[in-house]
């Protein structure tokens, strides 16, 4: 387990807020844009098919809009780094999943989905998870969402039993 200090933590929560938009569409919407991104995009978490008991497999799909006014593409996979507070995790790609590039039209939307395994509230092979903070190749700075799906398993202590797949367009 990667434990940051809780000043690195404050300060990284502080940096999140300030780059909130209130004027986004639901708890798990976000519309942010980077200065230095070369596209903006919208993220939404949408409702998942959450896992209940510990050991089961949930998955929580994510849907990202393209905000520019021309096409931006999309390479490689989403990163999502999932965060207790005091220590984060990063999630790995789904196996066998290859990357596609995905173009998207002005206002398109492309998904992906993490999936998870449901670990056993505070037990030391589970991360409590609060937040999940998701990147988007080439869309700036990273997004942090509240996490509700419970705590995460952990096959080792800083590798969680959760994976991202790979950018399909939204529809498909």
């Amino acid at each position: 387990m990667r434990a940051f200090p809780i000043a690195v933590t404050a300060l990284a929560a502080a940096l999140v807020l300030t780059a909130c938009d209130s004027g986004g569409s639901g708890s798990g919407s976000s519309d942010q844009s980077s200065k230095a991104a070369s596209c903006r995009f919208g993220i939404e978490v949408e409702p998942g098919n959450a896992a209940t008991t510990a050991g089961d497999t949930g998955n929580v799909p994510v849907t990202v809009t393209n905000l520019d006014s021309s096409p931006c593409t999309l390479k490689g996979f989403p990163g999502i780094e999932l965060n207790s507070g005091d220590a984060s995790w990063t999630a790995g790609r789904q196996p066998g999943a290859k990357a596609a590039k995905v173009t998207l039209q002005p206002d398109a939307a492309a998904t992906f989905t993490i999936t998870y395994v449901r670990g056993k509230s505070g037990a030391k092979d589970s991360a409590a998870v609060k937040t999940v903070k998701i990147t988007i190749p080439g869309g700036g700075d990273a997004k942090s969402f509240p996490w509700s799906y419970g705590a995460v398993a952990l096959k080792t202590g800083d590798d969680p039993n959760a994976s991202v797949s790979p950018f399909q367009v939204a529809g498909d």
